[in-house]
């Protein structure tokens, strides 16, 4: 897509989800802000339209004399997605998808994570497929996070998922993209959105990601525990439709020796 025809904040290149369209690449997460006017003001700086909700973690309705997250996320304003985050194994999954249905009535959007390891917090595959083909056939639209293998991102897609999430690193861990060329090739694989998803540390990061043609990034740790989590929120925006525009844009081929920038031929001295 030509520069000339993109619009202030690329609104002309949505990114398209179940159906969906957003103008947003950035996708946020709730957890670990200092409190609820934070968790709304970050949000609303990163410019995303789609934040997640670990429900396990989160109130959103469950517990009535607990703050309700939904009032800094109002699913009038966002589409809530909600994520399995801290299940290990397929039936609680499966379980925490139902029950955010019910809460958010009726909604199918969902973020699946099956995790296999606590200490790392990898993802357990097999449980990630088992989970996805369940949750699919039940009507669920699931976004499903998992390794940056570009096998089990296929199998994802074959499965009828909506999105595969590949990590960059682990979660939290801040390394970013890890694997650049394993990205790639589940970029280039799949026809859903592929959106990097966990380890990214700063705006550097996101903008790889989507340098690499990934169609969106998800992330939380990277803005909630800067040390100014609204001005991170921002950049983290900023690095999004930066990286985006740059692989639309076409970069140069890598070299390994110089290219003059300048005409070589009429010049003053001719």
């Amino acid at each position: 897509m030509p520069a000339s025809e993109m619009t202030s904040g690329l609104s002309s290149d949505p990114l398209v989800i179940a159906g969906r369209q957003y103008n947003s690449r950035l996708l946020v997460g709730t957890g670990k802000y200092r409190d609820i006017d934070q968790t709304r003001d970050a949000i609303k700086a990163s410019g995303a339209e789609i934040v997640t909700i670990a429900l396990r973690r989160s109130n959103i309705g469950q517990d009535p004399n607990e703050p309700n997250l939904l009032d800094a996320v109002p699913p009038d304003q966002y589409t809530v997605l909600p994520n399995t985050a801290g299940c290990f194994n397929v039936k609680d999954a499966v379980r925490t998808c139902r029950l955010a249905r019910e809460l958010l009535d009726g909604g199918n959007l969902v973020k699946l994570e099956v995790i296999g390891d606590e200490k790392t917090l990898y993802p357990d595959v097999t449980g990630t497929l088992e989970a996805a083909e369940t949750l699919v056939s039940e009507g669920f639209e699931v976004m499903a996070y998992t390794s940056d293998d570009p096998i089990v991102a296929r199998r994802l897609e074959e499965i009828g998922c909506v999105a595969v999430m590949p990590l960059a690193a682990p979660i939290g861990s801040g390394l970013g993209i890890q694997n650049r060329y394993n990205i790639i090739e589940i970029v280039e694989s799949l026809s859903v959105p592929v959106l990097v998803d966990a380890g990214v540390g700063t705006a550097s990061d996101v903008a790889v990601a989507m340098e690499l043609g990934c169609d969106a990034v998800l992330l939380n740790t990277a803005i909630a525990g800067a040390q100014d989590p609204v001005l991170m929120a921002s950049a983290m925006r900023k690095g999004v439709e930066a990286g985006r525009e740059a692989y639309l844009a076409g970069r140069i081929p890598k070299k390994r020796y110089a290219s003059a920038s300048s005409p070589e031929t009429g010049t003053f001295y001719e």
